[in-house]
């Protein structure tokens, strides 16, 4: 009696992780598809925000793209106020990375930083 209450537990917990891992991976799907469905459905358009920078509790600098002009706006909490035009040459191009560390590249680096904090101190 007490082997088959042990194995009918286990059972529900491989049960129970498989649920758990079929969940993660719907979860990770559908989070993909909205990514790409937004960044869709963003492409083409005439305004973007080039680039953003917070100066104090809920206020940020914005500069936005709005067809071919280069606007700065500052952004409060219940506000927007126009700061001033752009001259598009000014502005400094970076390029943006499209290259995602994976969660396993990303673990190894906090890994190899709770190994030797020293060397992190140093570096």
């Amino acid at each position: 009696m007490l082997l088959v209450n042990q194995t009918s537990a286990y059972a529900q917990l491989i049960t129970v992780l498989v649920i758990f891992v079929l969940i993660m991976a719907l979860t990770w799907w559908v989070t993909k598809w909205i990514a790409s469905y937004q960044k869709e459905q963003n492409a083409g358009k005439n305004i973007e925000v080039i680039e953003s920078t917070r100066i104090g509790n809920n206020i940020w600098v914005q500069i936005v793209r709005v067809g071919d002009l280069y606007k700065a706006v500052a952004i409060g909490k219940d506000q927007v106020t126009y700061l001033g035009d752009i001259d598009p040459d000014t502005l400094k191009k970076t390029e943006k990375s499209e290259t995602v560390d994976s969660f396993k590249v990303l673990l190894e680096k906090v890994m190899r930083r709770s190994e030797d904090p020293e060397k992190e101190d140093k570096g």
